[in-house]
């Protein structure tokens, strides 16, 4: 039988309501959540390791590398077949796709999660972790990077996001859907990814900012994050990729730093171009050196940038990171 690990960090699939609070808060140990996974020993032999005890917000960029070189670490074991991590909603996908682009291994690495804790009526939290295992223990799961599973569905960290802060169906591949689904503790694909990024490095560089476009904005954060010695910027643009024109000076400030800026859409969906050729529009915004995001969000973008700029400071080698497909 194959075995698992399973490593625990926290959210709330870890939770209970505490009732002098009257809200959620970390109270359950990692044995009384797999004591809920019934029949769990049917699917595979289950490690059970343990990494942290903190709600998704508290995750942070040095936890972040030290979580992935704790999956490297029982990854490198033959006797461990896949790894499940369990975390908090809230900064799932990053943390998920941190570990897809840093983690580099045909083992099945797969994230877990709960919207529900162990309080409320339908905790979801042991039913998901079942669908992970099922999922980690699968062959069909091998060479696929980092998956999530929730809701017995299968979507790939480099797709998904949460959607809802409710659902228990929130993370959703919204662009191009799941990879697959599982269905009577048997993990089924129906399609596959095309390609597969890797950026190996042991560190990052945790001073990367996100900005998000709206109507009328100016240089102001853009300055502050320069004076605050950010050395990397996201932008989260309008449209096809598009920012106010009384952004541009604080963009060509950074630019002619060095500080690299990243644009990506504050849409849903669909990618960045350079479409238009206005002041501020893409085609501008890429004449004067800002790097294109494809079709991620801003927060997968700035984990991205934060472990490119761990590579590699040359604009070139960065833009061949980011902008992939041209180089293909």
């Amino acid at each position: 039988m194959k075995k698992i690990a399973v490593i625990f960090t926290g959210g709330t699939i870890s939770m209970k309501v505490d009732p002098r609070l009257a809200a959620a808060i970390p109270a359950l140990s990692n044995e009384q959540i797999m004591s809920m996974v019934t029949n769990i020993d049917r699917i595979a032999e289950t490690e059970i390791v343990d990494f942290s005890h903190i709600p998704g917000p508290h995750m942070t960029p040095e936890k972040l590398m030290a979580l992935s070189n704790l999956v490297k670490k029982m990854l490198s074991r033959p006797d461990i077949h896949g790894a499940v991590i369990t975390h908090g909603t809230d900064t799932l996908e990053e943390t998920a796709f941190l570990l897809d682009l840093n983690v580099i291994t045909p083992k099945p690495v797969v994230m877990v999660a709960a919207m529900r804790n162990s309080s409320e009526l339908g905790y979801d939290g042991p039913s998901n972790i079942a669908a992970a295992v099922a999922t980690a223990a699968s062959d069909r799961a091998r060479n696929k990077g980092c998956l999530v599973v929730m809701n017995n569905e299968v979507n790939a960290a480099s797709e998904v996001t949460k959607s809802h802060t409710l659902s228990l169906d929130t993370f959703k591949s919204m662009e191009f859907g799941p990879l697959g689904i599982i269905d009577n503790d048997e993990v089924i694909f129906y399609r596959e990814m095309t390609r597969h990024e890797h950026i190996d490095v042991d560190h990052l560089e945790k001073r990367v900012g996100l900005v998000k476009t709206t109507l009328g904005m100016d240089r102001d954060l853009i300055d502050f994050m320069i004076d605050s010695g950010y050395q990397g910027i996201v932008l989260e643009a309008l449209g096809r990729g598009n920012v106010p024109p009384a952004m541009l000076p604080g963009i060509e400030r950074a630019l002619s730093l060095g500080i690299p800026l990243v644009l990506v859409s504050r849409c849903p969906m669909g990618r960045v171009l350079g479409t238009y050729g206005y002041e501020g529009g893409g085609k501008n915004l890429k004449d004067r050196g800002v790097i294109f995001g494809g079709n991620l969000n801003g927060q997968k973008a700035r984990i991205k940038l934060m472990l490119a700029l761990a590579k590699t400071r040359d604009p070139q080698a960065l833009k061949k990171i980011f902008e992939i497909h041209d180089y293909q």
